[in-house]
């Protein structure tokens, strides 16, 4: 009889891998809908922001694709532009755009979604590290990280995608934030977000992947805003995104960032069970 053996890491968790709006700040995920909003306003293309946030996670360029390859916002583009079809060099143009855009307003969206910091002690006690992983390219990055560090979140390690091959679903961003914080395997890092391509990166670099239900893409509204809901219809929500981030291959979901710690023990109970991700 033949017999083939393979290493299993059974270990603790090492690291988490957190995205940033939706998650970790910009409680609803808002930075980026008003400024496509404004952009493609400018362009006498009307857009709504559920059109936004049908590429919410994503490299901003690859979002801003995502927007016009949806029907609606393809057909009404074609009616403002002779009849054509965006072009590669109108995707450029826009993007070029967009930029100084968001670069004027993503510092506003800084403010840490409740709980984040008592998390983020709550891990680094545990011997945890941090990183990070976006949407936002370098030059965004350079304006919201320090003002989030001013408001008491810094983590280890910030990864954006134009600094690897290619941005979320690719595992790029992942994997370079292992090699900052000098953790591996990669069965041993926690990835976190509210977003389907945040779900897809972590599993495509083989890591545990949680998504957060509330404070996201997903459900789109402020902190105030979930609070004011009726209790069944915050249920329903609850139940509905839920349904969706499993579906997309979450191992686990929980509410928001408050919940993380809980996150880290039954992930790490899973691991020590021989699970793996």
């Amino acid at each position: 009889m033949d017999f083939y053996f393979q290493r299993q890491y059974r270990g603790p968790l090492k690291a988490v891998i957190l995205d940033w709006a939706g998650t970790t700040v910009d409680y609803g995920s808002f930075a980026p809908v008003a400024v496509f909003l404004k952009l493609f306003e400018k362009e006498g293309v009307q857009i709504s922001a559920d059109d936004v946030r049908s590429g919410m996670g994503l490299m901003k360029k690859d979002h801003l694709r995502t927007i016009l390859s949806r029907p609606i916002v393809a057909q009404t583009w074609r009616e403002t532009h002779h009849g054509a079809d965006a072009q590669a060099s109108d995707i450029n143009r826009l993007f070029e755009q967009f930029v100084p855009m968001q670069l004027a307003s993503v510092r506003d969206y800084a403010e840490p979604i409740p709980g984040l910091l008592g998390s983020i002690e709550d891990l680094r006690e545990r011997g945890m590290k941090i990183g990070s992983t976006t949407g936002y390219i370098q030059s965004m990055m350079a304006e919201l990280g320090p003002e989030a560090a001013r408001n008491g979140y810094t983590p280890d390690s910030i990864v954006c995608p134009d600094e690897v091959p290619a941005g979320r679903p690719f595992p790029w961003m992942c994997y370079e934030n292992a090699a900052r914080l000098g953790v591996y395997p990669m069965q041993a890092m926690l990835k976190v977000g509210d977003s389907l391509p945040d779900i897809e990166e972590g599993l495509n670099a083989g890591m545990w992947s949680v998504g957060l239900a509330l404070t996201g893409n997903l459900l789109g509204l402020v902190e105030s805003e979930v609070k004011a809901l009726p209790p069944a219809q915050l249920d329903a929500e609850r139940e509905r995104i839920t349904t969706t981030l499993y579906q997309a291959g979450a191992h686990l979901v929980i509410d928001g960032i408050w919940d993380l710690p809980r996150a880290v023990v039954e992930i790490g109970r899973r691991l020590a069970a021989g699970e793996r991700p």
